[in-house]
């Protein structure tokens, strides 16, 4: 999708990256929503993902439930994983969500960077990287399911 940002021009979103722990999920449970707005996104246009270390080993189950495809981060304690897997996504189109320190070079490598103040909290690192900050990830997947939040929080 094409958002035109008065004051900063035209932002092309093809591709949502998500963090699973923290962000996706909260203490290993999806938040009441998320399905229903995912399935949204992706009858929208968008590719919805997400990547993780799969620390919790729930990464297949989570991704048959929600109707999305996941990525693994090999090295769970190494932020260049995520990123080297944005570069493969055309990240210049890619919106990441995440909250962790792991998700900072994640952040650093995409177009549209979006932080979650969830349960688990956000590095600060993390926050200073980001374009916005929301309390929830339904909020962060509101953002582009009703075009005019996301203009409004972006314009100049």
């Amino acid at each position: 999708m094409i958002y035109d940002i008065p004051g900063a021009g035209q932002l092309e979103i093809k591709t949502i990256i998500l963090d699973l722990n923290g962000t996706l999920s909260v203490a290993g449970t999806v938040p009441d929503g998320v399905k229903q707005r995912l399935e949204q996104l992706k009858s929208k246009g968008f590719k919805v993902l997400f990547f993780t270390g799969n620390t919790r080993n729930d990464a297949d189950d989570l991704a048959t439930d929600l109707g999305i495809e996941w990525k693994l981060a090999k090295n769970a304690e190494n932020a260049e994983d995520k990123r080297d897997l944005a570069l493969e996504l055309e990240p210049e189109t890619c919106a990441s969500v995440g909250n962790g320190l792991i998700d900072l070079e994640l952040m650093k490598a995409v177009k549209l960077r979006i932080v979650t103040l969830q349960a688990e909290g956000v590095h600060i690192q993390t926050m200073l990287n980001s374009d916005i900050v929301v309390p929830t990830i339904n909020d962060a997947l509101d953002l582009f399911l009703d075009e005019q939040r996301l203009v409004a929080t972006l314009r100049k």
